[in-house]
């Protein structure tokens, strides 16, 4: 599995995983997906663009 952090946006994960609520059950999803990080998605806790224009953060490894 790889998680990558976009600059301004989503985390964009790959490879086998899966995505489970709080109480474990398991969300749908394909090969990759990308999760929210701003709180604004409508379909969280997947990425659905709203951040554009209303999320800035571009972290960086030490």
């Amino acid at each position: 599995m790889e998680i990558k952090v976009r600059d301004n946006g989503s985390l964009l994960v790959t490879g086998e995983f899966k995505v489970l609520d709080a109480e474990g059950n398991e969300f749908v999803t394909k090969k990759a997906c990308s999760l929210c990080r701003c709180g604004l998605s409508e379909n969280k806790p997947f990425c659905d663009g709203s951040h554009k224009g209303n999320f800035q953060s571009e972290p960086r490894a030490q």
